[in-house]
């Protein structure tokens, strides 16, 4: 199995550097392949940041490739969560701060529409410190 960088994630879901996305392309037909959450993190970033992808177009390529036979994610469950309660409205970032923060007490926050939201999701309490 071999990990990847978020470059390798990048390329292969926007093609936009034709040698890369080949070699990202031919990566992924042979290889059983390791995302860390943290690549999965920054993809969503450069994505919205870079290429300006809508939630709804960053959750649509990322459960095309997390959802791959190959791929293994260290929190696939936790990773399903984070990506269904983007597409939801939740920033990237807190969704995933909020999925694995499940098995805690409380998560503390000052982003008062980040308490509010969580709240409509999970049982773990969302609060101010």
């Amino acid at each position: 199995m071999v990990a990847i960088d978020t470059n390798v994630l990048v390329r292969l879901l926007t093609g936009d550097h034709a040698a890369q996305h080949r070699a990202s392309l031919k990566l992924f037909s042979v290889e059983q392949v390791f995302i860390p959450d943290t690549v999965i993190l920054e993809t969503e970033w450069v994505l919205r940041a870079a290429y300006d992808l809508a939630p709804v177009e960053v959750c649509a390529a990322l459960r095309g490739v997390c959802g791959l036979e190959n791929v293994v994610l260290a929190n696939p469950t936790q990773m399903a969560r984070v990506i269904d309660w983007h597409e939801l409205g939740l920033d990237f970032a807190d969704a995933m701060h909020l999925a694995l923060s499940q098995d805690q007490d409380a998560l503390k926050t000052f982003d008062s529409d980040f308490i509010k939201r969580a709240h409509a999701l999970v049982s773990c309490r969302v609060e101010r410190p």
